[in-house]
């Protein structure tokens, strides 16, 4: 059975939420056959996770807080403890250049929070899912401030949308 991993840091109440819609979108009715498994991002950090929880997945939805310009430290680790035993390739000079690794051509999606602004955590994120070969199944999600419903109906779509991607596959 495809399974979608739906790997997330959500330690505030807008993320939570997001992350509610993400997993009951790919857990919608219409969509047959798709196992959803939802991991924290610091699972990886507690040993509860690894990169073959990557590897077992046919597709991922990402959700990350923005932090400073940047993604949250927890999904940061997860790439940096599992990138290069997932397929990441990185050229000579240490920059990500597309894959053809492990995991490369599986569709993903990528959920953002922020107060302020998200720019440099999508940036992030995209930079190393590019590295992987990863194939972007829908348009990157970037909530600002309060959580609307607009908000929670993205990540309702999200979520359905790429488990829809990884049962067709």
């Amino acid at each position: 059975m495809p399974r979608l991993l739906v790997l997330h840091h959500s330690p505030t109440a807008s993320l939570r939420t997001l992350t509610e819609s993400v997993v009951a979108g790919a857990g919608d009715d219409a969509i047959d056959g798709v196992e959803v498994r939802v991991v924290e991002a610091l699972a990886f950090a507690r040993g509860e996770a690894d990169h073959q929880d990557l590897v077992d997945a046919d597709g991922y939805v990402l959700g990350t807080t923005a932090n400073f310009g940047y993604m949250s430290g927890a999904l940061k680790h997860v790439f940096d403890s599992t990138f290069l035993q997932i397929g990441g390739a990185l050229s000579d000079d240490g920059s990500g250049t597309a894959s053809e690794g492990a995991t490369s051509r599986r569709p993903f999606g990528l959920y953002v929070h922020g107060r302020y602004d998200t720019t440099g955590a999508v940036r992030s994120v995209l930079a190393l899912t590019g590295a992987l070969g990863w194939t972007r199944g829908y348009g990157v999600l970037e909530a600002m401030g309060e959580v609307s419903e607009n908000d929670t109906a993205a990540a309702y779509e999200l979520g359905a949308t790429i488990a829809a991607l990884v049962g067709e596959a």
